[in-house]
This record gives C-alpha cells, structure tokens and sequence, in this order.
C-alpha cells in the first residue's frame, strides 16, 4: 500500500511538471519561467494541503526526488516541445491524469494524520485542483475551476466514490477505481461538453 502511494505521489508530482511547462512554452517563457511555472503546478496543491492539515515540513523540502520529477517534467517538456506546444490534448491529458492522482492521495494523506472523512475529501480536492489554479493565474489565464466545465466536481465525485468503496473493499483496488473515475469524469465531460453552468 505504501508503494502504490508513493507512486501515485511521484506519478502526480511528474504529470503536473508536465502540465505546466507545456503551459509555459505555449505562453513563450523562458527557461526560468517554465521551470518556476512547472513547479508551482507540480507541488502548489500539495504543499498547500500539507500545510492546513499540519505535515510540515512539507514533503518536497525533505525529499529531493520531488525536484528532480519537476525538472525532468521540464526537460521531457523541451524534448517534445513542437509536439507538446501544437497537441492541445496533451496538456489536457497530463493534467486531467494529474487531478485523477492527487485527489486520492490528498484524500488518503488527510485521513493518515486522523482528520474526518469530510476534511479528506475537501483536502483531495484542493491537493488536485490547487497546483493548476496556480499555474493558470501565474500564466495570466482564467483557471479551469473557474470555468463552467467540470473540473473540480470530478475530484469531489472521485474523492466520495473511495470513501464509499474503502469500507467495502481491498484499499488499494479502492483508490485505483476512484482515480479512474476521476479520469472519465473529466474526459467525458469534455468530450461530452457537460456543464454545471446554470445558463440556459
């Protein structure tokens, strides 16, 4: 169980690097900006979800492998910047794969220290949704959570799923289960154009 979670950990951490340095060269930065951009994305839900529920110091300021899966976001980034900067769906993919995998593992790390069920699924999805709506406002673009696309719903709706199917069964069968929820919740609404918006 502990290395399913430390994978999801660094799986997360390394999809999210991705996530916003494609952003960072969509936008033209520098090498600088990108790798601050990717960083920020990479470990701002974390560290925020860290601090309010008291798991300091935070995780990648005593784990350096953190650092090193944003720079190779970064470099994997530069490596396919043509493909990366053209495909759309690219970055819509690692950062839709991102949300997926930090909505349980905040989940799960909220429920580690004794917090309540309700705090662990508030902490999932600020761990998913908080290193995006970082990347977008450093990137002067409107955050998806902000749109009317689901985006942070799907994380909500991930989060209850592994809370219901913990008590029924074998956890680590639970989180993989939520996390793929979270994933075609995110895709299909999409694909699908569905909303939460209350225009008519």
């Amino acid at each position: 169980m502990e290395t399913l979670i430390f994978g999801i950990d660094y799986l997360g951490t390394l999809v999210f690097a991705i996530s916003g340095a494609v952003v960072g060269l969509e936008r033209r930065f520098d090498v600088f900006g990108v790798l601050i951009l990717a960083l920020a994305t990479a470990i701002g839900g974390g560290t925020l979800r860290d601090v309010l529920i008291g798991s300091t110091p935070v995780g990648w300021l005593t784990n350096p492998h953190y650092l090193y899966l944003v720079l190779a976001g970064v470099l994997i980034s530069y490596l396919l910047k043509d493909v990366a900067v053209r495909w759309k769906r690219g970055m819509f993919l690692f950062d839709t794969i991102g949300i997926a995998l930090y909505t349980i593992l905040g989940l799960q790390k909220t429920l580690d220290v004794g917090l309540s069920p309700t705090a662990a699924v508030l902490m999932g999805v600020v761990s998913a949704v908080f290193g995006g709506v970082t990347r977008d406002v450093m990137a002067n673009r409107v955050p998806l959570i902000f749109r009317k696309e689901i985006y942070a719903s799907a994380c909500l709706a991930g989060a209850l799923c592994f809370l219901a199917l913990d008590a029924l069964i074998n956890e680590s069968i639970a989180m993989l289960i939520s996390i793929a929820l979270v994933f075609v919740i995110r895709v299909l609404a999409v694909k699908r154009r569905w909303s939460l918006s209350l225009e008519t």
